[in-house]
C-alpha cells in the first residue's frame, strides 16, 4: 500500500514535488561555491530520488560523504601541503583543537613523521566553544610555540568561529606564521577565517549537519552529512 502511494506520488505529483524542494535549495543557498555545484546537486539530487522511490527514507538520513580511505587519502595530501609550505623549517607545532581537531591533527603528525624530517610538537588547545568570549586552555605552555611555525587544526569549519578562538590562543606570543587546517569546509563562514589547507570542500545549507567519526572505537572512520 504505501509503496503503490509513493508510486502515485512520483506519477502525479512527483515532478512538482521535485521542482519544489529544488526551489527551496536555491533560496537557501545563498552562495555556492562553483568548483563544488556539481558534486552537492548530485547528492541533492540523490536524497530526492530515495525519498521518492524508498518509502522509510527520509531527508534527515545521513548521506555518506567521505568513507575511511577517503578520508586518509584527504589527511595524507594535507601532510603533503604543510610540507611543501614548510620546507625550510625545521619544527613545527601542530595545535589540534580537542576532541576531533585533535584527532586529526594526531593523523598529520603520523605522516609528517614519514615524509619529512621536522621535528614535530603537538598541542591541545580546549575551548569553551558556546562561550561569548575566548576561554581556552592549552596542555603545554607557550614556550613550546614561541617563534615557530604553528598549524591550528580542525575537523569541520562551519561559522569560524572555533578556529577564531583557536587563533587568540596565540595571538600575544611571537610566531614565524600560523596556518590553518580543516578536514571539511562548509562555506558558512561568518567570521575572517581562512583555511590554507582542506580536505573537502562542501557547499551545504544551514540546517544539514556534517558530522565526522573518526578513531571512534566499534566505529569506521566517515564523514556524513544529515
Amino acid at each position: 500500500m504505501i509503496l503503490k502511494l509513493h508510486y502515485a506520488i512520483l506519477c502525479n505529483n512527483g515532478f512538482d514535488f521535485v521542482f519544489w524542494l529544488f526551489i527551496r535549495r536555491i533560496s537557501d543557498e545563498n552562495v555556492a561555491s562553483s568548483r563544488n555545484y556539481f558534486s552537492n546537486s548530485l547528492n541533492f539530487i540523490l536524497k530526492i530520488v530515495l525519498f521518492v522511490f524508498n518509502p522509510f527514507y527520509t531527508m534527515a538520513s545521513q548521506l555518506l560523504i567521505l568513507n575511511k580511505k577517503q578520508i586518509q587519502q584527504k589527511i595524507d595530501r594535507i601532510a603533503y601541503q604543510i610540507l611543501e609550505d614548510n620546507l625550510n623549517e625545521k619544527e613545527i607545532v601542530l595545535a589540534g583543537i580537542w576532541d576531533r581537531g585533535y584527532k586529526l591533527a594526531l593523523r598529520l603528525e603520523k605522516v609528517l613523521k614519514k615524509i619529512s624530517g621536522f621535528k614535530l610538537t603537538l598541542l591541545r588547545i580546549d575551548l569553551q566553544k558556546e562561550s561569548s568570549k575566548l576561554v581556552a586552555s592549552t596542555d603545554l605552555d607557550e614556550s613550546h610555540w614561541k617563534n615557530k611555525v604553528i598549524i591550528i587544526v580542525d575537523d569541520v569549519l562551519n561559522s569560524g568561529k572555533t578556529l577564531a578562538y583557536g587563533l587568540g590562543v596565540f595571538l600575544n606570543t611571537p610566531h614565524k606564521k600560523i596556518r590553518t587546517v580543516v578536514l571539511v569546509d562548509r562555506s558558512h563562514k561568518i567570521f575572517p577565517i581562512a583555511t590554507d589547507f582542506v580536505g573537502l570542500e562542501l557547499a551545504t545549507i544551514l540546517k544539514e549537519h556534517v558530522d565526522v567519526v573518526m578513531d571512534v572505537e566499534g566505529e569506521e572512520d566517515r564523514v556524513y552529512l544529515s
